[in-house]
Protein backbone atom coordinates (compact mmCIF):
# COMPACT_ATOMS: atom_id res chain seq x y z
CA UNK A 1 0.00 0.00 0.00
CA UNK A 2 2.79 2.16 0.70
CA UNK A 3 4.38 2.14 -2.82
CA UNK A 4 1.31 3.17 -4.40
CA UNK A 5 0.80 6.04 -2.24
CA UNK A 6 4.37 7.39 -3.15
CA UNK A 7 3.40 6.65 -6.63
CA UNK A 8 0.33 8.44 -7.05
CA UNK A 9 2.48 11.37 -5.18
CA UNK A 10 5.12 11.06 -7.79
CA UNK A 11 2.54 10.96 -10.22
CA UNK A 12 0.97 14.54 -9.03
CA UNK A 13 4.29 15.78 -8.39
CA UNK A 14 5.31 14.93 -12.10
CA UNK A 15 2.39 16.12 -13.40
CA UNK A 16 2.51 19.78 -11.64
CA UNK A 17 6.34 20.05 -12.89
CA UNK A 18 5.11 18.82 -16.47
CA UNK A 19 2.59 21.82 -16.30
CA UNK A 20 5.02 24.31 -14.38
CA UNK A 21 7.31 23.51 -17.76
CA UNK A 22 4.21 23.84 -20.12
CA UNK A 23 3.52 27.72 -18.73
CA UNK A 24 7.45 28.18 -19.19
CA UNK A 25 7.89 27.42 -22.22
CA UNK A 26 4.59 29.38 -23.67
CA UNK A 27 6.01 32.56 -22.03
CA UNK A 28 9.04 31.90 -23.76
CA UNK A 29 7.69 31.91 -26.79
CA UNK A 30 5.44 35.14 -26.19
CA UNK A 31 7.64 38.40 -27.44
CA UNK A 32 8.78 39.94 -24.88
CA UNK A 33 8.08 43.81 -25.64
CA UNK A 34 11.87 46.37 -26.05
CA UNK A 35 11.38 48.93 -23.62
CA UNK A 36 10.52 52.46 -25.44
CA UNK A 37 13.85 54.41 -26.74
CA UNK A 38 14.57 57.76 -25.33
CA UNK A 39 16.75 60.35 -26.34
CA UNK A 40 17.18 64.12 -25.02
CA UNK A 41 18.06 67.23 -27.34
CA UNK A 42 18.41 70.44 -25.38
CA UNK A 43 14.99 70.91 -23.83
CA UNK A 44 13.13 68.25 -25.54
CA UNK A 45 13.00 64.52 -25.22
CA UNK A 46 12.06 61.70 -27.73
CA UNK A 47 10.70 58.53 -27.21
CA UNK A 48 10.29 55.54 -30.08
CA UNK A 49 8.29 53.16 -28.64
CA UNK A 50 7.89 49.46 -30.74
CA UNK A 51 4.72 46.83 -31.22
CA UNK A 52 5.27 43.63 -33.26
CA UNK A 53 1.87 43.02 -34.12
CA UNK A 54 3.46 39.76 -36.18
CA UNK A 55 2.42 41.39 -39.26
CA UNK A 56 4.40 44.41 -38.95
CA UNK A 57 6.24 46.51 -36.62
CA UNK A 58 4.32 49.35 -35.52
CA UNK A 59 6.37 52.56 -34.21
CA UNK A 60 5.24 55.64 -32.47
CA UNK A 61 7.40 58.08 -32.14
CA UNK A 62 6.64 61.56 -30.09
CA UNK A 63 8.77 64.59 -28.89
CA UNK A 64 7.98 66.55 -25.94
CA UNK A 65 9.15 69.72 -24.19
CA UNK A 66 8.01 71.02 -20.71
CA UNK A 67 6.64 74.37 -20.26
CA UNK A 68 4.83 77.10 -17.83
CA UNK A 69 2.57 79.46 -18.15
CA UNK A 70 2.56 82.76 -16.89
CA UNK A 71 0.99 81.00 -13.60
CA UNK A 72 3.70 78.88 -13.09
CA UNK A 73 1.63 75.82 -14.36
CA UNK A 74 3.65 73.15 -16.14
CA UNK A 75 2.57 71.93 -18.98
CA UNK A 76 3.57 70.18 -22.31
CA UNK A 77 3.81 70.19 -25.84
CA UNK A 78 4.40 67.09 -28.07
CA UNK A 79 4.53 65.90 -31.82
CA UNK A 80 3.12 62.27 -31.96
CA UNK A 81 3.46 60.33 -35.18
CA UNK A 82 3.51 56.28 -36.30
CA UNK A 83 4.48 54.71 -38.92
CA UNK A 84 0.99 53.59 -39.65
CA UNK A 85 -0.21 57.19 -40.44
CA UNK A 86 0.17 59.48 -43.09
CA UNK A 87 4.06 60.20 -43.12
CA UNK A 88 5.69 63.57 -44.25
CA UNK A 89 5.38 65.28 -46.58
CA UNK A 90 1.64 63.82 -47.19
CA UNK A 91 1.21 64.82 -43.22
CA UNK A 92 2.87 65.50 -40.00
CA UNK A 93 3.10 64.93 -36.42
CA UNK A 94 0.12 66.03 -34.83
CA UNK A 95 0.68 68.39 -32.33
CA UNK A 96 -0.93 68.36 -28.42
CA UNK A 97 -0.65 71.07 -26.11
CA UNK A 98 -1.38 69.51 -22.21
CA UNK A 99 -1.83 71.91 -19.76
CA UNK A 100 -4.00 72.46 -16.42
CA UNK A 101 -5.51 76.17 -17.04
CA UNK A 102 -9.09 76.52 -16.61
CA UNK A 103 -8.79 79.72 -18.11
CA UNK A 104 -8.32 78.26 -21.96
CA UNK A 105 -10.98 77.67 -23.70
CA UNK A 106 -12.80 74.51 -24.43
CA UNK A 107 -14.48 72.82 -27.24
CA UNK A 108 -13.59 72.07 -30.92
CA UNK A 109 -12.60 74.89 -33.30
CA UNK A 110 -9.99 76.70 -30.45
CA UNK A 111 -8.46 79.40 -32.59
CA UNK A 112 -4.94 79.52 -31.84
CA UNK A 113 -1.69 81.46 -33.03
CA UNK A 114 1.92 80.65 -32.78
CA UNK A 115 3.78 83.46 -32.85
CA UNK A 116 7.39 84.06 -33.29
CA UNK A 117 9.68 87.37 -33.71
CA UNK A 118 8.67 86.96 -37.95
CA UNK A 119 5.69 84.76 -38.22
CA UNK A 120 1.79 84.48 -36.57
CA UNK A 121 0.95 81.06 -37.97
CA UNK A 122 -2.97 80.25 -36.99
CA UNK A 123 -3.87 77.34 -36.61
CA UNK A 124 -7.56 75.31 -34.85
CA UNK A 125 -7.36 73.35 -32.22
CA UNK A 126 -9.94 70.91 -30.25
CA UNK A 127 -10.25 69.33 -26.41
CA UNK A 128 -9.41 65.89 -26.65
CA UNK A 129 -9.45 65.23 -22.98
CA UNK A 130 -9.55 67.44 -19.58
CA UNK A 131 -6.53 69.80 -20.25
CA UNK A 132 -5.29 68.29 -23.58
CA UNK A 133 -5.88 69.96 -26.81
CA UNK A 134 -5.28 68.62 -30.58
CA UNK A 135 -4.36 70.73 -33.66
CA UNK A 136 -6.63 70.20 -36.26
CA UNK A 137 -3.95 68.42 -38.55
CA UNK A 138 -3.87 70.22 -41.94
CA UNK A 139 -1.04 69.29 -43.60
CA UNK A 140 -0.07 73.25 -44.81
CA UNK A 141 -0.69 74.36 -41.34
CA UNK A 142 1.27 72.14 -39.39
CA UNK A 143 4.48 71.95 -41.45
CA UNK A 144 3.85 75.82 -41.27
CA UNK A 145 4.35 75.38 -37.43
CA UNK A 146 7.31 73.18 -37.81
CA UNK A 147 9.45 75.56 -39.82
CA UNK A 148 8.22 78.11 -37.43
CA UNK A 149 9.41 75.83 -34.62
CA UNK A 150 12.96 75.39 -35.81
CA UNK A 151 13.70 78.57 -36.45
CA UNK A 152 13.04 80.45 -33.66
CA UNK A 153 14.35 79.65 -30.07
CA UNK A 154 10.79 80.27 -28.56
CA UNK A 155 7.08 80.30 -29.74
CA UNK A 156 4.52 82.32 -28.27
CA UNK A 157 0.70 80.53 -28.28
CA UNK A 158 -2.73 81.54 -27.22
CA UNK A 159 -5.74 80.09 -27.72
CA UNK A 160 -8.66 82.49 -28.40
CA UNK A 161 -6.50 85.37 -27.48
CA UNK A 162 -5.45 83.82 -23.93
CA UNK A 163 -1.78 83.27 -23.91
CA UNK A 164 -1.00 79.40 -23.18
CA UNK A 165 3.16 80.02 -22.78
CA UNK A 166 6.21 81.03 -24.36
CA UNK A 167 7.50 77.53 -25.18
CA UNK A 168 11.41 76.93 -25.79
CA UNK A 169 12.88 75.33 -29.12
CA UNK A 170 16.00 74.91 -27.57
CA UNK A 171 16.95 71.28 -29.34
CA UNK A 172 13.64 71.03 -31.60
CA UNK A 173 15.36 70.64 -34.67
CA UNK A 174 17.67 67.45 -33.86
CA UNK A 175 14.36 65.87 -31.63
CA UNK A 176 12.37 66.38 -35.12
CA UNK A 177 15.26 65.08 -36.89
CA UNK A 178 15.17 61.69 -34.38
CA UNK A 179 11.26 61.29 -34.78
CA UNK A 180 11.96 60.91 -38.52
CA UNK A 181 14.60 58.64 -38.33
CA UNK A 182 13.01 56.46 -36.11
CA UNK A 183 9.67 56.68 -37.82
CA UNK A 184 11.25 56.13 -41.15
CA UNK A 185 10.11 59.89 -42.63
CA UNK A 186 12.41 62.56 -44.69
CA UNK A 187 12.95 65.59 -42.39
CA UNK A 188 13.70 68.12 -45.30
CA UNK A 189 11.51 70.36 -45.64
CA UNK A 190 10.77 70.79 -41.62
CA UNK A 191 14.46 70.77 -40.49
CA UNK A 192 17.41 70.29 -43.47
Amino acid sequence: MMQTFRFAGFGALLASVILQLSDLALAQTEPTPAAPKTETFGRWSTTMDEVNTGEDVRKTCAASTVFFDANGTSGTLTLAISNGDVLPPGGYPSLIIAVRNSDLPKGDNVPAVFRDVNDKIKAGFHLIADEQWMMDNKPETTLAILRAMRRTSALDVSFADTPVATISMDGFTKAYRYLGTSCGFPTGDVAP
